[in-house]
């Protein structure tokens, strides 16, 4: 059911782009005492007022909540003790973990004490993932609890185009966490046959227990015939906690994580671009994608799961914000004129987006699109080549209305952006801030004034044009080349003589024929 990276690598690479970091134990020394150095059990003394002290100033900390609900039996054995010395010799690696997993840790604990389960069960994650979130393995598990797609499918995590579950924290650890207590259930209430079950599935635990059963053999973990890496799991976890447990009598540095929430998770209830949301979060795309590593586009999902995570201290203005958006801001949109030879996957291709997107946008049952008609697709608010579209280009979801040739005014309210003003009015943010003098990047002040001049279209001289060769770079798209250059795709297939299923090369010349204005 599950299967991870060997615990056996060559080598360990300590760095925080890895995958996952395990110890490099090899079969081959566990007998060999001698170059064990774990450290003998100290004893305890006399408690002191900066023990006691110490141990209230700890109550903050998410690693003594740990400590205090760990529930498994610690077996004195030489794989284990490898695995202890491990960490003792390796303490960048919790280092690591630690600094990967404080946004998570403290949901992660909650959603375990709240089933009364042990609180090592927290530690898997190191184990399988060293805390990143989007790690993935060649068996094609994904995520902090490595879930494979056959997993995920059996407990409800959802997997598609716009989104993957088994990377989503909050989805992922719901669905491990059932997991493990339907395992805790299947294996007699037995914690070690469980977590060996969530490394290599339940039957062949099962087969394991019943074989040594018909030999009249112990059926304890240590006397199971198992595949080697599960031989191995159960031990890590063990040594893992130990170390956690005892961390101060062993000399390691476990950085604290705040003994408080890290991140909120908020019902968004329909898609919502990225690039906006991290506005009204008031943090960067890249910190709220870190945060929702399950969103795979520029926007959340279109049919949910609508929870996004941002930070606990953003949450309050970040509702407030919600609060006031205008549903058809929430996404940005183009409208595109269906040419001959169209389909909507291509289209989809073309603009980053997927089929069931455009279907579902413009109440498109099946396949079939008139070429002449328009259809309105969605894009990335903040694409820096979809920036540059103009204004005749950039359309809301409504119609433009254009009202009046003389000046009106808006006054900017909790939660505005250039972005969201512009999308309401009809105008491009171009347009606002040329009529307002303001920075593109300048940030709105609540109770400011705009003004808007709704007629107003910037002319062109059509017939002053010249011809300009483009050379494709790695990641461009005809709809990326086309919007930086104010032209269509319809007009990049047709200077070019391409069809609409070839894929650009980098590398490739293209012609374009652009306005010298």
């Amino acid at each position: 059911m599950k299967t991870k990276l060997s615990l056996l690598s060559a080598s360990v690479i300590l760095m925080l782009g890895c995958q996952s970091i395990t110890p490099n134990v090899n079969d081959d020394v566990i007998n060999d005492t001698s170059s064990a150095k774990v450290p003998a059990k100290t004893s305890k003394q006399p408690r002191t007022i900066e023990d006691i002290e110490q141990d209230v100033a700890e109550v903050n900390d998410v690693w003594q909540r740990i400590r205090d609900g760990m529930q498994l039996k610690i077996a004195e054995k030489e794989l284990v003790d490898k695995y202890r010395q491990w960490y003792i010799d390796n303490p960048r690696h919790l280092e690591i973990v630690t600094q990967r997993a404080e946004p998570f840790l403290y949901f992660i604990l909650e959603e375990i004490e709240k089933r009364n389960l042990p609180t090592e069960l927290a530690l898997l994650p190191v184990i399988e993932s060293a805390y990143n979130p989007t790690a993935y393995s060649p068996s094609d598990a994904s995520g902090l609890w490595q879930l494979t797609l056959p997993t995920a499918n059996a407990f409800k995590v959802k997997t598609n185009w716009w989104y993957d579950g088994r990377r989503d924290v909050r989805a992922s650890t719901l669905a491990a966490l059932d997991l493990l207590e339907y395992l805790y259930v299947k294996m007699g209430k037995n914690w070690d046959y469980a977590i060996a079950a969530y490394n290599s599935g339940e039957g062949r635990v099962l087969n394991a227990i019943k074989r040594n059963k018909n030999n009249g053999k112990e059926t304890n973990f240590w006397m199971l015939k198992l595949p080697k890496e599960t031989a191995h799991y159960v031990p890590q976890l063990m040594a893992l906690a130990d170390i956690i447990k005892h961390s101060d009598e062993l000399g390691i540095n476990l950085p604290a994580i705040e003994n408080k929430p890290q991140i909120a998770i908020v019902n968004i209830e329909s898609q919502l671009d990225l690039n906006l949301a991290a506005e009204m979060a008031k943090i960067s795309v890249d910190e709220l994608k870190t945060l929702n590593p399950g969103l795979l586009r520029w926007a959340t999902a279109p049919m949910g799961p609508h929870l996004l995570v941002v930070p606990a201290e953003s949450a309050k203005s970040f509702n407030q914000s919600l609060a006031s958006l205008e549903p058809d801001a929430r996404i940005n949109w183009v409208r595109y004129k269906i040419k001959s030879g169209d389909s909507i996957g291509e289209i989809a291709q073309q603009f980053e987006t997927s089929p069931t997107m455009i279907r579902n946008s413009n109440g498109i049952k099946g396949n079939n699109i008139v070429a002449g008609k328009f259809l309105i697709i969605p894009v990335a608010s903040k694409d820096p080549d979809l920036a540059s579209m103009n204004a005749d280009q950039l359309l809301a979801r409504k119609p433009v209305i254009q009202s009046s040739n003389q000046r009106q005014t808006y006054t900017v309210k909790s939660g505005d952006s250039l972005w969201a003003i512009a999308n309401k009015h009809s105008v491009s943010i171009e347009q606002i801030t040329t009529w307002n003098k303001l920075n593109k990047d300048q940030s709105l002040k609540i109770g400011q004034s705009l003004v808007f001049y709704p007629n107003q279209i910037a002319k062109t001289d059509s017939s002053n044009e010249k011809v300009v060769s483009y050379k494709v770079k790695s990641g461009d798209s005809l709809v990326r080349i086309a919007a930086r250059y104010k032209v269509t795709v319809a007009d990049l297939i047709e200077w070019n003589s391409l069809k609409k299923n070839n894929y650009l090369q980098p590398g490739q010349m293209l012609k374009l024929l652009i306005s010298n204005s």
